[in-house]
Protein backbone atom coordinates (compact mmCIF):
# COMPACT_ATOMS: atom_id res chain seq x y z
CA UNK A 1 0.00 0.00 0.00
CA UNK A 2 1.62 3.37 -1.16
CA UNK A 3 2.27 5.65 1.31
CA UNK A 4 0.01 8.78 1.94
CA UNK A 5 1.38 11.62 0.85
CA UNK A 6 1.44 14.55 3.72
CA UNK A 7 -0.39 17.86 3.14
CA UNK A 8 1.82 20.98 3.19
CA UNK A 9 -0.02 21.84 7.13
CA UNK A 10 1.52 18.60 7.90
CA UNK A 11 4.92 18.77 6.68
CA UNK A 12 5.28 22.48 8.37
CA UNK A 13 4.39 21.53 11.73
CA UNK A 14 7.19 19.08 11.57
CA UNK A 15 9.68 21.83 10.77
CA UNK A 16 11.07 23.85 13.07
CA UNK A 17 8.40 26.72 12.74
CA UNK A 18 6.51 24.33 14.80
CA UNK A 19 6.03 26.41 18.16
CA UNK A 20 8.96 25.65 20.65
CA UNK A 21 8.59 25.25 24.57
CA UNK A 22 9.94 27.72 26.86
CA UNK A 23 10.00 28.73 30.33
CA UNK A 24 7.73 31.28 31.34
CA UNK A 25 8.51 33.96 33.80
CA UNK A 26 6.49 33.99 36.61
CA UNK A 27 6.24 36.88 39.35
CA UNK A 28 7.93 35.96 42.58
CA UNK A 29 5.48 36.16 46.29
CA UNK A 30 4.10 38.47 48.28
CA UNK A 31 7.56 39.88 49.54
CA UNK A 32 8.10 41.38 53.19
CA UNK A 33 9.97 44.60 53.59
CA UNK A 34 11.95 45.92 56.69
CA UNK A 35 11.94 49.07 56.31
CA UNK A 36 13.67 51.71 58.69
CA UNK A 37 12.79 55.87 58.88
CA UNK A 38 15.31 57.59 60.64
CA UNK A 39 15.24 61.04 62.05
CA UNK A 40 16.32 63.50 60.14
CA UNK A 41 19.73 65.18 60.57
CA UNK A 42 19.28 68.50 59.12
CA UNK A 43 17.67 70.81 61.44
CA UNK A 44 15.16 72.73 59.29
CA UNK A 45 14.16 69.02 58.08
CA UNK A 46 10.62 68.31 60.45
CA UNK A 47 8.95 65.68 58.34
CA UNK A 48 8.90 61.72 58.33
CA UNK A 49 7.75 59.58 55.37
CA UNK A 50 5.16 57.64 57.26
CA UNK A 51 2.34 58.38 59.56
CA UNK A 52 1.73 55.85 62.63
CA UNK A 53 -1.47 55.15 60.13
CA UNK A 54 0.56 53.97 57.24
CA UNK A 55 2.99 52.37 59.92
CA UNK A 56 0.07 50.58 61.29
CA UNK A 57 -1.62 48.84 57.55
CA UNK A 58 2.20 48.07 56.49
CA UNK A 59 2.80 46.28 59.82
CA UNK A 60 -0.75 44.39 59.06
CA UNK A 61 0.16 43.27 55.76
CA UNK A 62 3.31 41.72 57.09
CA UNK A 63 6.15 43.98 56.92
CA UNK A 64 8.78 45.22 60.15
CA UNK A 65 8.97 48.48 60.76
CA UNK A 66 11.76 50.46 62.26
CA UNK A 67 11.29 53.73 63.74
CA UNK A 68 14.32 55.70 64.97
CA UNK A 69 13.43 57.60 68.57
CA UNK A 70 12.18 61.25 67.77
CA UNK A 71 11.90 61.07 64.02
CA UNK A 72 7.98 62.16 63.50
CA UNK A 73 8.55 64.53 66.70
CA UNK A 74 8.49 67.32 64.08
CA UNK A 75 5.73 66.42 62.12
CA UNK A 76 3.66 65.87 65.67
CA UNK A 77 4.06 62.05 65.86
CA UNK A 78 5.20 60.73 69.07
CA UNK A 79 6.97 57.39 69.38
CA UNK A 80 4.54 56.23 71.38
CA UNK A 81 1.91 56.73 68.70
CA UNK A 82 4.61 54.86 65.92
CA UNK A 83 5.13 51.51 68.98
CA UNK A 84 1.18 51.36 69.20
CA UNK A 85 1.42 51.63 65.57
CA UNK A 86 3.50 48.34 65.99
CA UNK A 87 6.55 49.43 64.80
CA UNK A 88 9.93 49.24 66.54
CA UNK A 89 11.85 52.29 68.48
CA UNK A 90 14.90 52.24 68.14
CA UNK A 91 17.45 54.90 69.40
CA UNK A 92 20.41 55.48 67.28
CA UNK A 93 21.04 55.90 64.30
CA UNK A 94 23.71 52.57 63.48
CA UNK A 95 19.98 50.42 64.37
CA UNK A 96 17.55 52.30 62.18
CA UNK A 97 20.10 51.76 59.43
CA UNK A 98 19.89 47.66 59.81
CA UNK A 99 16.85 47.99 57.79
CA UNK A 100 16.78 46.60 53.92
CA UNK A 101 14.86 49.63 53.04
CA UNK A 102 15.74 53.08 54.21
CA UNK A 103 12.99 55.88 53.46
CA UNK A 104 13.96 59.25 54.27
CA UNK A 105 13.20 62.80 53.21
CA UNK A 106 16.70 64.34 53.20
CA UNK A 107 19.36 62.69 51.18
CA UNK A 108 22.02 61.48 53.04
CA UNK A 109 24.81 62.95 55.18
CA UNK A 110 28.29 61.38 54.34
CA UNK A 111 28.57 60.44 57.84
CA UNK A 112 24.65 58.79 58.03
CA UNK A 113 26.33 56.41 54.35
CA UNK A 114 28.98 54.94 56.44
CA UNK A 115 26.20 53.21 57.91
CA UNK A 116 25.12 51.42 54.82
CA UNK A 117 25.72 48.46 53.50
CA UNK A 118 25.63 46.49 50.24
CA UNK A 119 22.15 45.69 48.55
CA UNK A 120 20.21 48.34 51.04
CA UNK A 121 17.95 50.34 49.14
CA UNK A 122 17.35 54.49 49.90
CA UNK A 123 14.36 56.31 49.05
CA UNK A 124 14.63 60.12 50.13
CA UNK A 125 15.37 63.38 48.07
CA UNK A 126 18.16 64.25 45.75
CA UNK A 127 18.53 67.94 45.26
CA UNK A 128 20.71 68.11 42.34
CA UNK A 129 21.45 71.65 43.45
CA UNK A 130 23.19 70.84 46.17
CA UNK A 131 24.51 67.34 45.28
CA UNK A 132 28.24 66.77 45.62
CA UNK A 133 30.45 63.94 43.75
CA UNK A 134 31.59 63.03 47.04
CA UNK A 135 28.01 61.67 47.71
CA UNK A 136 27.55 59.86 44.57
CA UNK A 137 30.55 58.18 44.83
CA UNK A 138 30.01 56.98 48.64
CA UNK A 139 26.63 55.37 47.17
CA UNK A 140 28.39 53.41 44.38
CA UNK A 141 31.01 52.49 46.67
CA UNK A 142 28.08 50.90 49.07
CA UNK A 143 26.60 49.72 46.37
CA UNK A 144 23.36 50.99 47.42
CA UNK A 145 20.36 51.27 45.43
CA UNK A 146 18.89 54.78 45.37
CA UNK A 147 16.05 56.34 44.21
CA UNK A 148 14.85 59.67 44.29
CA UNK A 149 11.49 60.16 45.08
CA UNK A 150 11.16 63.48 43.16
CA UNK A 151 11.99 62.23 39.76
CA UNK A 152 9.27 58.38 40.53
CA UNK A 153 6.26 59.35 38.28
CA UNK A 154 3.00 58.12 38.53
CA UNK A 155 1.28 55.72 35.21
CA UNK A 156 0.19 58.79 33.78
CA UNK A 157 3.81 60.46 33.63
CA UNK A 158 2.88 62.65 36.66
CA UNK A 159 5.28 63.25 39.52
CA UNK A 160 3.39 62.74 42.30
CA UNK A 161 5.37 63.46 45.38
CA UNK A 162 6.65 66.89 43.62
CA UNK A 163 3.33 67.81 42.45
CA UNK A 164 1.55 67.70 46.36
CA UNK A 165 4.75 69.19 48.02
CA UNK A 166 4.55 71.45 44.93
CA UNK A 167 0.88 72.28 46.25
CA UNK A 168 1.56 73.01 49.86
CA UNK A 169 4.59 75.04 48.71
CA UNK A 170 2.24 77.72 46.96
CA UNK A 171 -0.68 77.14 49.35
CA UNK A 172 2.05 78.49 51.85
CA UNK A 173 3.68 81.00 49.98
CA UNK A 174 1.36 83.76 50.72
CA UNK A 175 1.18 83.11 54.48
CA UNK A 176 4.69 83.79 54.65
CA UNK A 177 4.35 86.75 51.68
CA UNK A 178 2.09 88.21 54.22
CA UNK A 179 4.24 87.85 57.03
CA UNK A 180 7.47 89.65 55.63
CA UNK A 181 5.76 92.37 54.17
CA UNK A 182 3.81 93.26 57.18
CA UNK A 183 5.38 96.10 60.14
CA UNK A 184 6.28 93.99 62.64
CA UNK A 185 8.69 91.86 60.21
CA UNK A 186 10.55 94.98 58.74
CA UNK A 187 8.59 94.36 56.08
CA UNK A 188 7.27 97.03 53.48
CA UNK A 189 3.97 97.39 56.06
CA UNK A 190 1.49 96.57 53.52
CA UNK A 191 -1.65 94.45 53.34
CA UNK A 192 -0.92 91.57 51.16
CA UNK A 193 -3.61 91.78 48.43
CA UNK A 194 -5.91 95.01 48.66
CA UNK A 195 -8.80 97.21 50.20
CA UNK A 196 -10.91 99.54 49.16
CA UNK A 197 -9.62 102.56 47.94
CA UNK A 198 -5.85 101.40 48.32
CA UNK A 199 -3.75 99.89 45.52
CA UNK A 200 -3.61 96.16 45.31
CA UNK A 201 -0.35 94.50 45.75
CA UNK A 202 1.56 93.91 43.13
CA UNK A 203 3.00 89.81 42.87
CA UNK A 204 5.44 88.81 40.26
CA UNK A 205 5.72 85.22 40.01
CA UNK A 206 8.62 83.21 38.06
CA UNK A 207 7.38 79.61 36.47
CA UNK A 208 4.16 78.46 35.93
CA UNK A 209 3.94 74.92 37.02
CA UNK A 210 2.03 73.69 40.08
CA UNK A 211 4.06 75.69 42.84
CA UNK A 212 2.85 79.10 40.63
CA UNK A 213 -0.65 77.89 40.31
CA UNK A 214 -1.40 77.38 43.96
CA UNK A 215 0.38 80.44 44.80
CA UNK A 216 -1.19 82.49 41.87
CA UNK A 217 -4.63 81.68 43.31
CA UNK A 218 -3.94 82.19 46.82
CA UNK A 219 -2.72 85.94 45.56
CA UNK A 220 -5.69 86.63 43.25
CA UNK A 221 -8.08 85.50 46.54
CA UNK A 222 -6.70 88.08 48.46
CA UNK A 223 -7.17 90.95 45.90
CA UNK A 224 -3.11 91.21 44.77
CA UNK A 225 -2.36 91.99 41.13
CA UNK A 226 -0.26 89.16 39.67
CA UNK A 227 2.21 88.64 36.51
CA UNK A 228 3.61 84.84 35.62
CA UNK A 229 6.65 84.69 33.97
CA UNK A 230 7.55 81.67 32.16
CA UNK A 231 9.16 80.35 28.65
CA UNK A 232 6.86 77.44 28.11
CA UNK A 233 3.96 78.56 26.65
CA UNK A 234 1.50 76.41 27.54
CA UNK A 235 2.30 76.45 30.89
CA UNK A 236 0.94 79.93 30.77
CA UNK A 237 -2.09 78.94 28.75
CA UNK A 238 -2.90 76.08 31.47
CA UNK A 239 -2.31 77.94 34.32
CA UNK A 240 -4.66 80.65 32.56
CA UNK A 241 -6.96 78.03 31.85
CA UNK A 242 -6.55 76.40 35.26
CA UNK A 243 -7.74 79.62 37.21
CA UNK A 244 -10.27 81.39 35.18
CA UNK A 245 -8.41 85.04 35.38
CA UNK A 246 -7.56 87.12 32.98
CA UNK A 247 -4.24 88.18 34.17
CA UNK A 248 -0.76 89.36 32.98
CA UNK A 249 1.31 86.55 31.49
CA UNK A 250 4.87 86.93 29.66
CA UNK A 251 7.99 84.64 28.68
CA UNK A 252 10.69 85.48 30.52
CA UNK A 253 12.28 88.72 28.54
CA UNK A 254 15.13 90.06 30.78
CA UNK A 255 13.89 93.86 29.98
CA UNK A 256 10.34 92.69 30.60
CA UNK A 257 10.79 90.88 33.61
CA UNK A 258 13.05 93.33 35.19
CA UNK A 259 10.51 96.42 34.59
CA UNK A 260 8.16 94.41 36.08
CA UNK A 261 10.62 93.62 39.63
CA UNK A 262 10.80 97.58 39.80
CA UNK A 263 7.26 97.82 40.72
CA UNK A 264 6.92 94.33 42.63
CA UNK A 265 5.85 94.10 46.53
CA UNK A 266 6.81 89.96 45.98
CA UNK A 267 8.78 88.12 44.01
CA UNK A 268 8.01 84.34 43.71
CA UNK A 269 11.05 82.73 41.85
CA UNK A 270 8.99 78.74 41.19
CA UNK A 271 11.07 77.48 38.02
CA UNK A 272 12.06 74.18 38.23
CA UNK A 273 15.27 73.28 37.42
CA UNK A 274 15.67 71.77 33.88
CA UNK A 275 17.79 68.66 32.99
CA UNK A 276 19.32 69.04 36.30
CA UNK A 277 20.66 72.57 35.80
CA UNK A 278 19.74 75.55 37.55
CA UNK A 279 18.74 79.23 36.02
CA UNK A 280 19.76 82.10 37.51
CA UNK A 281 16.86 84.12 35.61
CA UNK A 282 16.67 87.18 37.81
CA UNK A 283 20.12 88.60 37.49
CA UNK A 284 21.81 90.90 40.74
CA UNK A 285 21.38 93.98 38.85
CA UNK A 286 17.56 93.29 38.61
CA UNK A 287 17.07 92.68 42.21
CA UNK A 288 19.32 95.83 43.05
CA UNK A 289 16.15 98.13 41.12
CA UNK A 290 13.67 96.34 43.18
CA UNK A 291 12.04 98.82 45.84
CA UNK A 292 13.89 99.26 49.79
CA UNK A 293 12.17 96.55 51.83
CA UNK A 294 10.18 94.29 49.06
CA UNK A 295 10.10 91.10 49.49
CA UNK A 296 11.79 88.28 47.27
CA UNK A 297 10.57 84.37 48.21
CA UNK A 298 12.80 81.78 46.13
CA UNK A 299 11.19 78.27 46.15
CA UNK A 300 13.58 77.47 43.85
CA UNK A 301 16.32 77.46 46.41
CA UNK A 302 16.28 73.61 46.69
CA UNK A 303 17.72 73.36 43.18
CA UNK A 304 19.92 75.81 43.09
CA UNK A 305 17.53 78.99 43.11
CA UNK A 306 16.15 81.32 40.48
CA UNK A 307 17.86 84.26 41.80
CA UNK A 308 21.49 85.44 41.57
CA UNK A 309 21.42 87.12 44.82
CA UNK A 310 19.91 83.70 46.76
CA UNK A 311 21.72 82.00 49.49
CA UNK A 312 19.88 79.09 51.28
CA UNK A 313 18.22 80.03 54.67
CA UNK A 314 16.55 77.72 57.26
CA UNK A 315 13.96 78.00 59.22
CA UNK A 316 15.52 78.93 62.56
CA UNK A 317 17.15 82.20 60.58
CA UNK A 318 14.62 82.35 57.31
CA UNK A 319 15.28 85.65 55.80
CA UNK A 320 18.56 87.87 55.37
CA UNK A 321 18.78 91.41 53.02
CA UNK A 322 20.56 92.10 50.20
CA UNK A 323 20.41 95.88 48.58
CA UNK A 324 17.62 96.29 50.89
CA UNK A 325 15.84 93.54 49.58
CA UNK A 326 14.52 90.68 51.71
CA UNK A 327 15.13 87.48 50.62
CA UNK A 328 13.47 84.01 52.18
CA UNK A 329 14.97 81.34 50.73
CA UNK A 330 14.44 78.01 52.99
CA UNK A 331 14.59 74.60 51.18
CA UNK A 332 11.49 72.57 51.77
CA UNK A 333 9.08 75.28 52.38
CA UNK A 334 6.58 72.51 53.07
CA UNK A 335 8.72 71.26 56.31
CA UNK A 336 7.03 74.39 57.64
CA UNK A 337 3.30 72.71 57.85
CA UNK A 338 5.16 69.43 58.74
CA UNK A 339 1.89 67.43 59.75
CA UNK A 340 0.33 68.07 56.33
CA UNK A 341 3.31 67.51 54.59
CA UNK A 342 4.10 63.82 55.96
CA UNK A 343 0.10 62.71 55.77
CA UNK A 344 0.84 63.72 51.66
CA UNK A 345 4.03 62.01 51.36
CA UNK A 346 2.86 59.09 53.23
CA UNK A 347 -0.22 58.72 51.23
CA UNK A 348 1.73 58.12 48.11
CA UNK A 349 4.63 55.84 49.64
CA UNK A 350 2.41 53.80 51.52
CA UNK A 351 0.10 51.96 48.50
CA UNK A 352 3.81 52.19 46.65
CA UNK A 353 5.47 50.35 49.03
CA UNK A 354 2.47 47.52 48.90
CA UNK A 355 2.37 47.62 45.05
CA UNK A 356 6.21 46.26 45.40
CA UNK A 357 5.39 44.04 48.12
CA UNK A 358 2.79 42.24 45.53
CA UNK A 359 5.47 42.71 42.81
CA UNK A 360 8.18 40.44 44.56
CA UNK A 361 10.31 43.35 46.02
CA UNK A 362 11.89 46.67 44.88
CA UNK A 363 14.03 45.16 42.14
CA UNK A 364 11.28 43.58 40.81
CA UNK A 365 9.46 46.75 40.55
CA UNK A 366 12.33 48.54 38.98
CA UNK A 367 12.28 46.34 36.40
CA UNK A 368 8.35 45.69 36.01
CA UNK A 369 7.43 49.47 35.78
CA UNK A 370 8.86 52.46 34.40
CA UNK A 371 7.37 55.20 36.08
CA UNK A 372 9.02 53.87 39.43
CA UNK A 373 12.16 53.13 37.30
CA UNK A 374 12.78 56.67 36.39
CA UNK A 375 13.66 57.66 40.19
CA UNK A 376 17.02 55.43 39.99
CA UNK A 377 20.19 57.10 39.92
CA UNK A 378 22.32 54.36 41.59
CA UNK A 379 21.75 50.82 41.01
CA UNK A 380 24.09 48.86 42.66
CA UNK A 381 27.60 49.98 42.05
CA UNK A 382 26.42 51.66 38.59
CA UNK A 383 25.37 55.52 38.17
CA UNK A 384 21.96 55.05 36.30
CA UNK A 385 21.02 59.30 35.81
CA UNK A 386 22.73 60.88 32.88
CA UNK A 387 22.26 64.51 34.66
CA UNK A 388 24.46 63.39 37.46
CA UNK A 389 27.19 61.82 35.11
CA UNK A 390 27.12 64.99 32.94
CA UNK A 391 27.43 67.37 36.34
CA UNK A 392 30.73 65.19 37.28
CA UNK A 393 32.24 64.14 34.62
CA UNK A 394 31.11 60.61 35.85
CA UNK A 395 30.44 57.47 33.62
CA UNK A 396 26.64 56.00 33.46
CA UNK A 397 24.76 52.73 32.71
CA UNK A 398 22.03 53.05 31.01
CA UNK A 399 19.23 51.76 33.43
CA UNK A 400 17.03 50.30 30.54
CA UNK A 401 20.01 48.46 28.65
CA UNK A 402 20.25 47.06 32.72
CA UNK A 403 16.68 46.02 32.36
CA UNK A 404 17.76 44.27 29.09
CA UNK A 405 20.18 42.40 30.48
CA UNK A 406 18.73 41.12 33.72
CA UNK A 407 15.38 39.44 31.65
Amino acid sequence: MAEKKKTGFEALANTSLSPQEQLVKTKKGKHSFFIGLPKEAAIRENRICLTPDAVALLVTNGHEVWVESNAGAGSKFTDRMYSEAGAKIVYSPQEVYKADIILKIEPPTLEELEYFKPGQTLISALQMGYLSEERVQALLRKKVTALAYEFIEDKVGGMPIVRAMSEIAGSAVMLIAAEYLSTTKGGKGIILGGITGVPPTKVVIIGAGTVAEYAARAALSLGAEIQVFDNHLYKLRRIKHTLGHQFYTSTIDTVTLSESMKNADVVIGALRAEKGRARHVVSEEMVKSMKPDSLIIDLSIDQGGCVATSEVTSLAKPVFRKYDVIHYCVPNVASRVANTATTALSNIFTPTILRAAEEGGVEEMIFAHKWFLKGVYTYKGSLTNESIARKFAMKFKNIELLMAARV
